[in-house]
Parts: structure tokens; C-alpha cells; sequence
């Protein structure tokens, strides 16, 4: 398996969570422990994601501890100074192979982060957002990332959050959260999914979990027709998470080779693995 979204370091500032950071040695036992191949270290660097950071800097090094099994991403802030050329750098020079997690309070079309868009467009880069009503947010019906999709079509675009997974269902009204229940066919998420070859979505965390397992039927049907476009990941950032994703696609009830791909191959294509050696 590859986990396409993991974080590291010390991510709140309250001595009482001290305990629940993450080393880069404990994330590769982990690792081993739930039969994860690779990770990939997801930088966060903006002020709204989490109380703490997680700079691109530390990623990358923790990347060469384990340059095995770890892969780094650059994550920006859009409002820092020269984003583009920070992009280009770390990518260039340091060999991260993609952008995120993009977790801010801008909008998702925001013209900042369209510097962003531009960039990982030239690279053909994966670029991890996360989307829910304050965070990346979009409109009912996901107008703005459908317009990037257009306007980028070399970046690949990861979904993943509450505001992105609660568009899987036609009745997704913007409020956020996690819907439970069945799925209204016909929502922004199937629909994107399949007209687009540049969107791809991470099962990860609660909402990915929830928007996996709130409809059973509904993901079958789903699975079967996106099955080259899910990632899983897990969104581990304490110690002691549980991570109920690994035993969700160990057991679901669906095509082997569809399991693979949503494990490993379709991550793998992404990130150019093959192409590496």
C-alpha cells in the first residue's frame, strides 16, 4: 500500500498533545506494522490548517532518513512570498514530487492559489487540497474546482476533506460535516470524477471513510466506476491514531484488482514510481 496522506512533527502548540507528535521513525514503524509500503509527508504550512507547522523543509529530511519509503511534497502558504519560485525550487532541487496539503481559508479559485495551480500544471505535479466550508471552499456543486480542472488540465487535483467528500450526494447543501446515510446519485464528486482525467480522490480520514462506508450499494457502484482515480490514505498525524482505512480495504467486498489499484497502483502512477526505478 502507499498513503498518500500523512504529516508529521509537532502539530499543536498545547503541552498536553506533546505526546501524540510524530517522528519519522515512528511513522515507518507504524508503517510496517499495517503493511504500508510508502507515505507521502504532506507539509502544512498555512496558519488555518492545524495548530502548529509542518514546513517542507522538515519533509524533505525526513524524506532522507527513509528515502525508501517516504516521499516529500512541497506545501506553501499562497499568501508567502514568491510561491512560484519556491514551488520550482523544491521540486527542481529537492526532488519533491508533489504539492500539498493546500489547507487554507481561501477560496478554492482564489487567484493565490492559482499561482499554485500554474506551477504544479507546468510539472504535471498531484496536488492534495483539502475543501470543506471554510477551508479550499467551493460552491454547491463544486463549480470552482470544476473550472481548474479545465484551466489546469497537467495538474492532478486530490480531493480530499469534508467539504469535497459530502459532494459525493446530488443533496450536498455546503453545510460540511459527515452526512450519514444513503447517497443521492448524481452528486458533483461522481459526476467530476468521470469527466475529468486530472481529478483524483484520497479515501482518507473521517470523511473519506464516512463517504466510503455511509452507502454500502453506493460504493460498489462507485468503486467500480472510479476505481483508477481512489487513493488511499490515512491522514496519520498522532501516534495513537487509528487508521480504520486499512481494514476497510482489506475488507470490502470488491474486485482484486481494483483493491490494488486503490492500494498502490493507482498512487504509484501519480508519483512516478516506475518511472524512478
Amino acid at each position: 500500500m502507499i498513503d498518500f496522506h500523512v504529516h508529521i512533527g509537532r502539530l499543536s502548540r498545547a503541552r498536553r498533545c506533546q505526546t501524540y507528535d510524530l517522528s519519522p521513525q515512528q511513522l515507518v514503524e507504524r508503517m510496517d506494522r499495517e503493511g504500508i509500503e510508502m507515505s507521502v509527508l504532506l507539509p502544512l504550512e498555512s496558519p488555518e490548517a492545524i495548530n502548529g507547522y509542518f514546513l517542507t523543509e522538515e519533509a524533505v529530511a525526513a524524506r532522507d532518513l527513509y528515502p525508501e519509503r517516504l516521499i516529500a511534497f512541497v506545501g506553501l502558504d499562497p499568501r508567502s512570498r514568491n510561491t512560484a519560485e519556491q514551488i520550482d525550487m523544491f521540486v527542481e532541487d529537492y526532488g519533491c514530487r508533489g504539492f500539498g496539503e493546500l489547507k487554507n481559508a481561501l477560496a478554492f479559485a482564489d487567484p493565490r492559489h492559482e499561482v499554485i495551480y500554474e506551477r504544479c500544471n507546468a510539472h504535471s505535479l498531484p496536488i492534495v487540497f483539502h475543501s470543506d466550508p471554510g477551508l479550499c471552499h467551493d460552491e454547491v456543486g463544486l463549480p470552482a474546482l470544476e473550472r481548474m480542472l479545465g484551466t489546469y488540465p497537467d495538474a492532478v487535483f486530490c480531493g480530499h476533506g469534508p467539504g469535497f467528500w459530502a459532494a459525493i450526494s446530488a443533496d450536498d447543501d455546503r453545510s460540511g460535516g459527515y452526512p450519514k446515510g444513503p447517497v443521492t446519485p448524481t452528486g458533483a464528486v461522481d459526476r467530476l470524477l468521470g469527466e475529468y482525467e486530472n481529478l483524483y480522490a484520497i479515501f482518507d480520514a473521517g470523511s473519506g471513510f464516512n463517504a466510503m462506508t455511509r452507502d454500502p450499494e453506493f460504493t460498489r457502484g462507485f468503486i467500480e466506476r472510479h476505481h483508477r482515480k481512489l487513493l488511499f490514505g490515512t491522514d496519520y498525524l498522532r501516534a495513537f491514531q487509528r487508521l480504520p482505512q486499512v481494514d476497510w480495504l482489506g475488507s470490502v467486498e470488491i474486485d482484486p484488482r481494483h483493491r490494488e489499484l486503490m492500494a498502490r497502483g493507482n498512487a504509484a502512477r501519480l508519483l512516478k514510481l516506475d518511472e524512478a526505478g
